[in-house]
């Protein structure tokens, strides 16, 4: 009886460990692309922190606005103080999931489209998002990628009238993460 009480135990625990499993990355990365007759902004960030709970779908993103960079100083400067306030607003976040999250194998490899669903955080101010995306096994490695647009107004982020055909209402957002450690 002990015995058969231990091995229903360890079951348990075991299943237990088993469907608790996440995987999160450290260093995601996450750019934004504005286009306008005037000029190409992009700024690129590689320190992202991402968790992905295969079995629920949740997937939340976190990342220090400090951390974009871009091809000119001046435009990180501006970035930072005038338009994202990353003083005043120093992250970024997402908390969501991905719908029909049983449609991804996460055992076979295989690349799977997904919609994402969640509440996007900018500038201090949260909206309802949703966006499509990619979940790619290879080699028991999990790569998410997503691309959207964020409308800047919806997130307070205000353009002065002496720049604004330098930069573009709409910011395309490009999201890809590998999620290489387990939690």
């Amino acid at each position: 009886m002990k015995k058969m009480f231990l091995s229903l135990a360890a079951v348990i625990i075991i299943g237990n460990m088993a469907t608790a499993q996440k995987y999160f990355t450290k260093n995601g990365h996450i750019s934004f692309f504005s286009k306008t007759s005037m000029e190409n902004i992009k700024a690129d960030n590689n320190q992202v922190m991402s968790v992905l709970n295969p079995q629920t779908g949740e997937l939340q993103f976190s990342l220090l606005v400090k951390s974009f960079h871009f091809e000119k100083a001046l435009m990180e400067e501006h970035f930072n103080e005038n338009y994202l306030e990353s003083e005043k607003f120093p992250k970024s976040t997402f908390k969501g999931s991905i719908a029909e999250i049983g449609k991804v194998n996460f055992t076979a490899d295989g690349s799977y489209p997904v919609i994402v669903n969640g509440d996007l955080t900018i500038h201090g101010v949260t909206n309802k998002a949703t966006a499509k995306g990619n979940i790619v096994i290879k080699g028991g490695k999990i790569t998410g990628t997503s691309v959207f647009t964020v409308v800047l107004a919806d997130y307070k982020v205000s353009i002065p009238k002496l720049v604004e055909t330098n930069i573009s209402k709409t910011i395309e957002i490009t999201v890809n993460c590998l999620y290489d450690q387990k939690m």
